[in-house]
């Protein structure tokens, strides 16, 4: 296991709460937002919830951070990037963006889980120029198939 620091950044002498997992078997932590008081984002509509924490993330590792499933199905709730990325070398305060998809407004409160975050270890790839062609090639049942042809 590795281990991976956290900063609480505190504000007028509030702490944020750490990320945790809620259950055993989750495979992410949950972060809350660190708010001074309640927001409301309105259908359509995007705000970068602050977490109150940064992570100091070992060299060749990252995070990731996911809308919880049951708040997107229910409210329409999602970041409005898809996934969010931490970066090793980045130290700020991890911010949280969420879009509104839904049709009614959503109050974030302070201590609310809005979303998950897991870290994950990279190996950083070599990016390879003209090694070869992609191709499309339509079946005989009608779908497409791709693949790359190598250069020599």
């Amino acid at each position: 296991m590795t281990d991976i620091r956290i900063l609480r950044l505190e504000r007028e002498g509030r702490k944020p709460a750490l990320p945790r997992f809620a259950t055993e078997g989750a495979a992410a932590a949950d972060l809350a937002a660190f708010l001074e008081a309640p927001v409301t984002i309105l259908p359509g509509q995007r705000f970068a919830v602050p977490t109150g924490i940064a992570l100091e993330l070992p060299q060749g590792w990252c995070a990731f951070v996911m809308a919880r499933s049951g708040l997107s199905l229910k409210a329409g709730i999602g970041l409005a990037n898809g996934v969010g990325l931490i970066d090793s070398d980045y130290r700020g305060e991890i911010m949280v963006s969420l879009i509104n998809r839904g049709k009614e407004p959503f109050t974030v409160s302070n201590g609310a889980v809005t979303t998950t975050a897991e870290d994950v270890t990279l190996e950083t790839a070599e990016i390879l120029q003209n090694v070869g062609q992609y191709r499309f090639e339509k079946k005989d049942d009608g779908y497409y198939v791709s693949y790359v042809a190598y250069a020599e």
